[in-house]
């Protein structure tokens, strides 16, 4: 995968969503007329979000083919990372939420809706189709060609900018849970975010797997809404984070920069008899 693969995989990224989200911000009447009310359930919103991956996908098959597509993807089955990190998605994410919630006043949990768990449930594995499927393109293929070239601590602020700005026209959609959020706050939230997880990746080799989760934590519909503190809680954790692994955030040194696995030699092909 080349790095010049960069200014497709954006421009490609930007269209689809930008198009889909532009089409109910410029014409709102006609796009709800023909394609329905926007909202966070609402296929076109589904394909919105997916066009990190989308364009992951094209360019990853256009320059590996079938084959290609088949390694990337196996970067889905690294599961290996170094128990401190597993904690922190698994454990780490959600004290931060309810702490920050605790800390403004609001509830342990998210308030439970009037139809019950079952609905909360159901959300909950919405959810992860729908963010962490992202994943795919910002942390599968952007962020190992970006680091090709610079420290992994300014490959992920960049990535994090231009994931809040990827973000942007949904602040003008009434119809979702941007509709209300101030993008400042969001735009900083998402660099935080971005630093956050390049070690995640990192550490585990590549792998596709801890990043989604770490993002499946992030919109998990069980955690309360802890804004403005979750923010200041894993901004302090950033700091921490870039310090104590400063070796590997500020050089390039153990940082991915494969979007397509090599095969390894011993599943490696044999070559046919001559």
């Amino acid at each position: 995968m080349p790095s010049r693969a960069i200014v497709p995989f954006l421009a490609l990224t930007f269209l689809i969503t930008w198009g889909i989200v532009g089409l109910y911000i410029v014409a709102p009447d006609w796009a709800t007329a023909t394609f329905g009310a926007i909202s966070g359930s609402h296929p076109l919103f589904f394909l919105a979000t997916w066009a990190p991956a989308i364009s992951a996908l094209v360019l990853v098959s256009r320059h590996g083919g079938l084959p290609g597509l088949r390694a990337f993807l196996s970067r889905l089955l690294i599961w290996r990372v170094p128990a401190a990190w597993a904690a922190f998605v698994l454990l780490g994410i959600p004290l931060t939420f309810i702490v920050g919630s605790l800390i403004g006043g609001g509830p342990l949990f998210a308030p439970m809706p009037p139809e019950g768990a079952g609905a909360l449930v159901a959300v909950m594995v919405m959810m992860l189709f729908l963010g962490p499927i992202e994943e795919f393109g910002w942390r599968g293929l952007l962020q190992p060609l970006l680091q090709r070239h610079m420290a992994p601590l300014w490959a992920g602020a960049l990535i994090g900018a231009i994931w809040g700005i990827w973000h942007l026209p949904a602040f003008f959609l009434a119809g979702t849970v941007f509709g209300g959020w101030n993008f400042l706050p969001f735009f900083m939230g998402n660099v935080v975010l971005a630093i956050l997880v390049t070690p995640i990746l990192n550490r585990s080799g590549g792998s596709l797997l801890w990043p989604m989760l770490f993002h499946w934590q992030l919109i998990n519909p069980f955690w309360p809404d802890a804004r403005p503190w979750d923010t200041c809680i894993l901004a302090g954790a950033a700091l921490v984070v870039v310090w104590r692994n400063r070796t590997t955030m500020l050089t390039r040194q153990a940082a991915v920069t494969e979007v397509i696995p090599r095969q390894r030699p011993e599943t490696a092909p044999r070559p046919h008899p001559q």
